[in-house]
């Protein structure tokens, strides 16, 4: 059973889309060392994606909609955490 969503295209205006289930993720981490000695890990996770009815992009593939979320983890040296 589809499942529909009104959802914004990238023009602006509110056309209908189908939500589609996500049956497999790799969700990797990124790594950012600051220069304090820091580290910053990030991943985006997705949270629902909608494919936008009859709508497609240059090349004629389908578009997308994503929502996410970011996912942060802070690894600091301990000169710098809260005593």
């Amino acid at each position: 059973m589809e499942r529909k969503k009104k959802v914004p295209a990238p023009d602006g205006r509110l056309v209908d889309g189908t939500i589609v289930d996500i049956n497999s993720s790799q969700e990797n981490w990124n790594q950012y060392l600051l220069s304090d000695g820091t580290v910053l890990k990030l991943k985006v996770v997705a949270t629902e994606v909608i494919k936008i009815d009859g709508e497609y992009d240059k090349e004629g593939n389908p578009i997308y909609m994503l929502k996410s979320t970011n996912v942060v983890s802070v690894i600091a040296p301990e000169a710098l955490k809260k005593q």
